[in-house]
């Protein structure tokens, strides 16, 4: 399980007072969970790597462009989860 840890939540007391003071802000710092990535792409993984181990699978195959961070994230949870992957990248921009 890669988003089932509770991500920290830290204030923002610099941004906070610059920004008046009347509003106390936090930010969730999703890019301190594992896989590097964070965020919802890491939540995504969560499931659809879950669902991949209960059905037996033994490779991921997923496609993006060529600097994917979704594909890298899959690489990432198919190698901590001792799974092959496979990734389809296409380059979207030419050169």
């Amino acid at each position: 399980a890669y988003a089932k840890i509770e991500p920290r939540v830290e204030p923002m007391p610099r941004l906070s007072k610059e920004l008046g003071g009347a509003v106390e802000l936090f930010v969730k710092r999703d890019d301190l969970l594992p896989l590097a990535g964070g965020g919802s792409k890491t939540r995504k993984l969560d499931y659809l790597v879950q669902q991949a181990l209960d059905s037996g699978a033994d490779t991921l195959v997923t496609c993006g462009a060529v600097q994917s961070n979704h594909c890298r994230l899959t690489a990432s949870a198919a190698a901590r989860e001792g799974l092959g992957c496979h990734l389809v990248l296409e380059e979207r921009v030419a050169g």
